[in-house]
């Protein structure tokens, strides 16, 4: 298996260097802030992704603050108290996207994040003290258990809400692929998706970086070589 070293080295000479790989590379939060967050804005955060996919991202990102009143700040408690009518409302409601499958999915995450957060104290527990190293078991349970949060959905409500994770992205399961992993193209199944963990566990170790760097550096050793100027 090709070391982690060879895919930033390749990922350097692509992008001019050292010094211009690192500017590319976001900051990763400190496990505390994202231990500190509220129910609500996980299920604000899960609500955010599971209608950007499929969707052009700008205009939810526009609509963001109409999404917020629309759905009472995503206060778990006053969510949990609307009847069945006041959930159908929202499909003439201009505020948000008018998706009902997308509307009934916060319906059953609210559910879901009401249930883990009293079993585990906050929901913010299950997230951030999962173990580091089965972010794939973190994914499946996030799709068992919740609502629309399969696919790249899952880890990318992982990274956007501070956590420490990678993104089985185009670019970074070519670059796993050259590094000699047999995966499919796009991996679902759980032999690939543990295959593909236990990959970025040894580069993990290998380099010592996070797991958010590491997958953002091997999206930019292969795939298509874009100006990010």
């Amino acid at each position: 298996m090709k070391p982690f070293s060879d895919i930033l080295h390749q990922a350097e000479q692509r992008k001019g260097g050292k010094a211009a790989l690192k500017r590319l590379l976001p900051p990763v939060p400190p496990k505390s802030l994202l231990l500190n967050l509220p129910d609500d804005r996980f299920l604000s955060m899960m609500t955010k992704v599971i209608n950007q996919a499929g969707f052009r991202w700008s205009v939810v990102e526009k609509k963001w603050p109409q999404f917020e009143a629309a759905f009472l700040d995503f206060n778990i408690m006053k969510l949990s108290f609307l009847s069945p009518e006041q959930w159908e409302s929202y499909m003439i409601d201009t505020r948000i996207v008018r998706h009902w499958q997308k509307i009934s999915a916060v319906r059953e995450n609210v559910a879901f994040v009401y249930d883990e957060s009293r079993k585990h104290g906050g929901f913010a527990k299950l997230i951030g003290e999962w173990p580091a190293d089965d972010q794939v078991g973190l994914m499946l349970y996030l799709k068992k258990h919740g609502s629309r949060l399969g696919g790249q959905t899952g880890p990318r409500f992982l990274r956007y809400v501070g956590m420490d994770a990678f993104m089985l992205t185009g670019d970074v399961v070519l670059a796993m692929q050259n590094a000699g992993l047999d995966i499919a193209d796009s991996p679902s199944s759980q032999r690939d998706l543990k295959k593909a963990q236990a990959l970025m566990n040894e580069w993990h170790q290998q380099s010592g970086l996070p797991y958010t760097h590491i997958s953002k550096i091997a999206a930019f050793s292969t795939g298509i070589n874009y100006d990010e100027s």
